[in-house]
């Protein structure tokens, strides 16, 4: 009846057995190529309460963010299909992944190198 406990609660997210639970990965979606991604693995875009647009290495700065894969195609993609544009609704600088820490961005003058020596 009324007077009797219940006897503990079930269990939501079980990690590997005897260890800790398993942890939720918050995802975001590339607003480029809309695949969801774990949050960790996108870079972040603010507009800064200033109506800047820079990029946010921590994920924790202030104003409006939006999410886009580290792949170079996707970045060039969000800002030549204004898809960064709509999400912060402001111009987005053509130049603006020129120092993202993506693998592939655009190479800084590696065939003068060749050509001077001999």
């Amino acid at each position: 009846g009324r007077g009797r406990r219940r006897e503990g609660g079930g269990v939501v997210a079980r990690g590997a057995p005897g260890g800790p639970p398993a942890r939720r990965h918050p995802t975001r979606t590339c607003v480029a190529c809309r695949t969801a991604r774990q949050k960790r693995e996108l870079l972040r875009v603010v507009r800064t309460p200033a109506g800047e647009v820079v990029l946010d290495p921590t994920g924790k700065a202030p104003g409006r963010g939006a999410y886009v894969c580290a792949d170079p195609a996707c970045q060039e993609a969000a800002i030549t299909k204004g898809a960064l544009r709509r999400a912060l609704a402001v111009p987005v600088p053509a130049e603006l992944f020129g120092a993202a820490p993506a693998g592939g961005g655009p190479s800084h003058e590696p065939s003068i190198d060749h050509e001077g020596g001999s």
